[in-house]
Formats: structure tokens, C-alpha cells, sequence
């Protein structure tokens, strides 16, 4: 059930973010409409949807519902890490010959996909704080025991059931945080850039300058 539900997100939010990062068109509304998504009430998108689509499709309407939540965090991370890659690494893929698509899967895509990851995590993670909501309108799971719990006081029941999401939602985060250092190309250093104000900004890709050179002599 997991998987089905990020499927989807993930399949609309990647390649919109690559898109996105990789023509740098579409960037303002991409991040106005995230963070309008962001915005959104959990409980109150589940029950307009099951309102809207109707009660018998309340399964259909709660995967929709999780889906819209995801997706923001997986667009900024798509479109973040292709424009955290230093322009001059992509210069140096032209210099020697690299046609678009060989620039888009050699040298975008693998230098990006750390940041991916992390938008991955963080769609993961907020799913998983928040599916439990599907049990208030009965589709049960874990969320099931807090309104169980709550309505017949068993407390022990609901810390419980918190236990337990959070331990789930620690697994994830852990098997994230892994994956995510382990596509860091070799010889690439993320360190995070400042604006002159002081506001972080998305994290900046560097390439050490040996590898420009050993493309440049190929």
C-alpha cells in the first residue's frame, strides 16, 4: 500500500522537478504552488475528497489526498538539485561534446539526485506522520488505535500505536539518510551556500577541479 501511494507522486513530481531545474522555467509557480500544497490541512483534504468523490471511493480519495501532500516536498527536492549544480560543470559536459540528454542523465541527474532523495524523505516521513488520519473515515490501520484508544480511554493503546509510528517513521528516516550519502558521486562536496542576508539557500554541488580537467583532456 506504500509503495502504491508513492508511486504516483513520484512519477509526477520527478519529472516536473527535473524539468523544472533543468530548463529553469516554471520555477516561481513550482514554488508558489508548493508551498500552497504545504499549506494545506490534512484532515480537512481527506474529508472535501471522500465529500467530493463520494464515500464509497474513500480509499481512492485518501491515496489522492496523501499524493497532493507528497508531492511538494519531491518537486523542491527534483528541481533543487539540479540548480544546486555549479553551471560551470555543465559548461565544462558542452566543452567536450555532451549532447543535452548526455548532460541531463551524466551530469545532472547523478549530481541531483542526493537532494531527490531528500525530498523523498521528507514526502516520506510526512505521509507516514499523517496516514493515520485515514482511520476517520474508517479506513483503519494504526490510526484506528488512537480513536479507539482516545474514545475508550486506554490511553496505554494510544501510546502505543505512537510508538509505533514513530518508530516507523525513525526506520524510514534512517534508510533515507543512507541512501542519500550513498549517491553521492565520488569526488563531489555538498556544502550549504548563504545568501548575503543570511538566509540558507539549497545546498551548491561542487566538483573538484581534476575532474573538469581529466574531461577536458578527453
Amino acid at each position: 500500500e506504500g509503495r502504491a501511494r508513492a508511486a504516483p507522486d513520484s512519477a509526477t513530481a520527478i519529472p516536473l522537478g527535473w524539468l523544472i531545474g533543468h530548463t529553469g522555467r516554471g520555477r516561481e509557480i513550482a514554488v508558489a504552488l508548493s508551498g500552497a500544497a504545504r499549506a494545506l490541512p490534512s484532515l480537512g483534504l481527506v474529508l472535501l475528497l471522500v465529500l467530493v468523490i463520494g464515500v464509497i471511493y474513500k480509499t481512492e480519495a485518501a491515496v489522492v489526498s496523501f499524493v497532493l501532500l507528497a508531492i511538494p516536498s519531491i518537486l523542491a527536492g527534483a528541481y533543487a538539485g539540479f540548480e544546486a549544480i555549479d553551471r560551470a560543470v555543465i559548461d565544462a559536459g558542452r566543452a567536450v561534446g555532451m549532447t543535452p540528454w548526455q548532460i541531463l542523465w551524466k551530469i545532472e541527474v547523478p549530481l541531483g539526485l542526493p537532494l531527490l532523495i531528500g525530498g523523498l524523505r521528507s514526502a516520506a516521513l510526512q505521509v507516514v506522520a499523517t496516514v493515520t488520519i485515514a482511520a476517520y473515515i474508517g479506513l483503519g490501520g494504526l490510526g484506528f488505535f488512537f480513536i479507539q484508544g482516545i474514545q475508550l480511554r486506554r490511553f496505554d493503546q494510544v501510546l502505543g500505536a505512537s510508538l509505533v509510528v514513530i518508530a516507523l517513521a525513525l526506520l524510514l528516516d534512517g534508510v533515507f539518510a543512507l541512501l542519500q550519502r550513498l549517491v553521492v558521486p565520488r569526488g563531489v562536496a555538498l556544502r550549504s551556500v548563504a545568501s548575503p542576508s543570511g538566509t540558507p539557500r539549497f545546498p551548491r554541488v561542487d566538483v573538484p577541479q581534476t575532474a573538469g580537467a581529466t574531461a577536458e583532456s578527453t
